[in-house]
């Protein structure tokens, strides 16, 4: 698909980084990452600004989780420049394995036991584990999510994990 300028944002898209500035003469740009599938940046993976789809052309690591990446038909710096602070967007990808923080928010987690244990309303990125935050004030590291499944998380616990705040 074209980029063309001013196409409205497809919903349904998640946000998966940010543009940085410009680099160079030729139209390259920094971009972040806020996902950690860095194919999200592989050559000929698209992607949406805001205003139009992108694809890329060439993508290098960089020092900081930054990335070099530059689009097809961007090859000047001063139109790269105006792009700075951009969102970026693209389709989910379909991995039923992977736990998505769009589908943990809003989810009721249920213990082994089946007890109701609350609502996730946040994930917080932790060194150790990715923790989800419930309604209640638990912490719930990811690593005891067992499955998800129709809008419930699962997880099997260690006792005495939800009885810091009860």
């Amino acid at each position: 698909m074209p980029s063309t300028p001013g196409d409205p944002a497809p919903s349904g898209l998640l946000e998966i980084g940010r543009i940085g500035r410009a680099h160079g003469v030729k139209g390259a740009l920094h971009v972040v990452l806020s996902t950690d599938r860095s194919e999200r940046l592989a050559p000929g993976a698209r992607v949406h600004d805001g205003t139009r789809w992108l694809t890329v052309v060439t993508s290098r690591a960089q020092a900081g989780g930054r990335f070099l990446v530059h689009f097809d038909g961007l090859d000047d710096r001063t139109v790269a420049e105006g792009m700075a602070g951009r969102l970026l967007s693209a389709e989910p990808i379909d991995d039923p394995d992977a736990l998505w923080i769009h589908q943990l928010i809003g989810a009721r987690v249920v213990d082994a036991g089946g007890v109701d244990r609350g609502t996730c309303v946040s994930v917080i990125d932790n060194p150790a584990n990715d923790l989800l935050e419930l309604d209640t004030g638990h912490l719930v590291p990811v690593t005891f999510v067992e499955r998800l499944a129709d809008g419930v998380i699962h997880v099997v616990a260690p006792d005495g994990l939800f009885d810091l705040l009860d």
